[in-house]
């Protein structure tokens, strides 16, 4: 039987409202990160992505984590997101400076809600490409000019509202695996300029430029696996999709469209898509898929699936205490 690779990905909420806040719960084992906590020993992810995770200087918070897992991570990696960051503008044009808004990424201190990554794998980190300075009106054929931001704004504003990043992992084979991780903004929040809509739009599309090698940095060589909280949803609630659409049935992905028994069950009377891959319980806007692991063309995937269960069924109860979102997990054989 072939050696596989579980790689997931999961917003897990785990965001406060001030910094030493998550690190305060985690270390006296709050109910959200028992249950976050349960779902990752379970699952037992190789390869696991964090987003919503509040990040601090030193690490404390992922380290406090990772050490109530069972079977703690080796490797880590955690750079500063954007998320919190000061622009040292007035990114939302409201004439005040310095709130959540005129973060890099909405953040009401540097680092709320930002990104890690988990690996038994050892990550090559003098090999990692980090775009996430990259500004927002250097993206090739982007969305920026209608976002009615003051030349001021538009001279800094990051494309990146949390990060985007190309970690490489080295396999038992001694083979590198390329993890292309992001965590979007949603495409709500703003007005009729559609700022946010065209943000998440041009943070998606980032991975189609840098694939088909319009950007200043060489793509990496395949086998890459994209993952992350794209905060879009293929068919319903708010967003623009195109580039969405390429990365799903485009030349550079396979979707396994994982799947959960829960979504199905707790489907929106008004859906359009296929509610059994809905990754994220929302009452206003619906449930909806914004989570995603997408492997390249060239890995072979045995398993996919959403840790979605069921009410009543195991970990169902884990599952709606730690998150809205919905573990995305994928089994690869390795290469």
């Amino acid at each position: 039987m072939a050696e596989t690779l579980r790689v997931a990905t999961w917003d897990t909420g785990l965001s406060r409202r001030g910094p030493g806040l998550l690190l305060k719960d985690i270390r006296k084992g709050e109910a959200q990160v028992a249950a976050a906590t349960r779902i990752v020993d379970t699952i037992a992810p190789d390869v696991l992505l964090l987003t919503g995770i509040d990040w601090d200087l030193d690490g404390l918070s992922l380290e406090a984590l990772n050490e109530r897992f069972a079977q703690p991570y080796p490797h880590l990696f955690a750079p500063r997101p954007n998320s919190g960051w000061p622009s040292g503008a007035d990114l939302d044009g409201n004439g005040k400076l310095g709130e959540a808004r005129d973060a890099q990424g909405y953040g009401r201190f540097p680092g709320q809600g930002g990104m890690a990554l988990l690996s038994r794998y050892p990550i090559e980190a003098d090999r990692v490409r980090d775009f996430s300075r990259m500004l927002w009106k250097d993206l090739p054929d982007g969305r920026i000019a209608g976002a009615k931001l003051s030349p001021e704004a538009m001279a800094v504003q990051r494309l990146s509202s949390t990060g985007h990043w190309d970690v490489p992992l080295k396999l038992p084979s001694g083979e590198r695996l390329h993890l292309l991780a992001f965590s979007a903004t949603p495409p709500v929040f703003d007005g009729p300029e559609d700022r946010n809509g065209r943000r998440n739009r041009d943070e998606i599309a980032f991975w189609l430029r840098y694939l088909d090698g319009e950007l200043d940095a060489l793509p990496p060589e395949a086998p890459v696996i994209l993952m992350g909280d794209a905060n879009l949803d293929p068919k319903d609630g708010e967003g623009r999709r195109d580039a969405l659409d390429l990365l799903l049935n485009g030349p550079h992905f396979q979707d396994p469209q994982p799947r959960s028994a829960g979504a199905k069950a707790a489907a929106d009377p008004d859906h359009r898509g296929d509610s059994s891959l809905d990754t994220a319980d929302y009452d206003g806007p619906g449930n909806l898929r914004l989570d995603y692991v997408l492997p390249s063309n060239d890995l072979h995937v045995e398993a996919a699936g959403v840790v979605w269960p069921e009410p009543g069924a195991p970990l169902a109860e884990a599952a709606r205490a730690a998150s809205r979102h919905k573990m995305v997990w994928l089994d690869i054989v390795l290469p």
